[in-house]
């Protein structure tokens, strides 16, 4: 069903310009959560995963061209249209090959469900960086991690930037919420891994990483890093070697050297 949009307060296009990232979360009432994905590239992989359509909106130019594929994968479902300016002063930004869709957010799983037949899982602590979260969930998904856990200071993966820095990886990748302290990680029979520069880290090349079957590598803020809290709770400490007098890298950079070291080798 195709909508002209001809007024920035027209009903039914509030969830692509004034519903803020809190506001499509919906704290209160998960069930009725919303977020958005940009990119005809992004959102067929949302699809694939088992995504929810609700609705689209995208350049009148599109709906022949980019758009073509996801309309006819997305059934009944308002698409609203409208010239590129328009639109641009509705989203607050130039949409990415002109597509947007509203959609769904999923039931979250239980921590549980998510680890059940995992090897390898991050636990992201205090990134609010939607690009480092982003980057993550891509490295996470390329790099053999099985799943994704984000303490409750992290930023939302379904953040429309990290959605569309991942491109797509958050979909990907099994992901939930970790509301209880990460040694909780060692009920279901893994050791946790602090990503920190301390007197006791090890190397991240230590022979000993590799003989554990089930590792969950946590990953702070490249600001403030992990607090000594968690790193107290956790069973190794491991820095990556630097060179030039270099003492850290940015968390996502971080992160995919990590996951490549910390795979589970054939």
């Amino acid at each position: 069903m195709i909508v002209e949009v001809t007024s920035l307060e027209q009903q039914g296009v509030e969830v692509f310009g004034t519903l803020t990232e809190a506001q499509l979360r919906n704290r209160l009432e998960p069930d009725k959560g919303i977020f958005i994905a940009e990119s005809p590239k992004v959102i067929d992989v949302a699809l694939n995963a088992g995504y929810e359509p609700l609705a689209l909106l995208c350049e009148r130019r599109h709906i022949e061209g980019d758009a073509t594929s996801i309309i006819a994968r997305c059934g009944d479902i308002p698409i609203y249209t409208g010239e590129r300016e328009l639109l641009s002063q509705l989203t607050g930004y130039v949409l990415t090959r002109g597509v947007l869709c509203a959609m769904r957010r999923p039931t979250m799983p239980s921590v549980e469900h998510v680890c059940h037949n995992a090897h390898r899982v991050v636990v992201i602590d205090g990134v609010t960086d939607t690009t480092n979260i982003g980057a993550i969930f891509r490295s996470a998904a390329a790099l053999g991690i099985d799943a994704v856990l984000l303490t409750p200071t992290s930023c939302d993966p379904l953040n429309r930037r990290a959605v569309r820095v991942s491109m797509g990886s958050v979909f990907l990748v099994p992901w939930t919420w970790l509301e209880e302290p990460i040694q909780s990680l060692n009920n279901l029979g893994f050791k946790t891994v602090a990503m920190a520069l301390t007197d006791k880290s090890i190397s991240l090349d230590d022979p000993i990483l590799a003989t554990e079957p089930r590792l969950a590598i946590v990953m702070g803020t490249e600001g403030d890093g992990l607090s000594h809290e968690i790193i107290e709770q956790t069973d190794y400490v491991v820095r990556i070697p630097m060179s030039h007098g270099v003492d850290s890298l940015n968390v996502a950079a971080a992160s995919a050297v990590a996951f490549w070291q910390l795979r589970m080798k054939e």
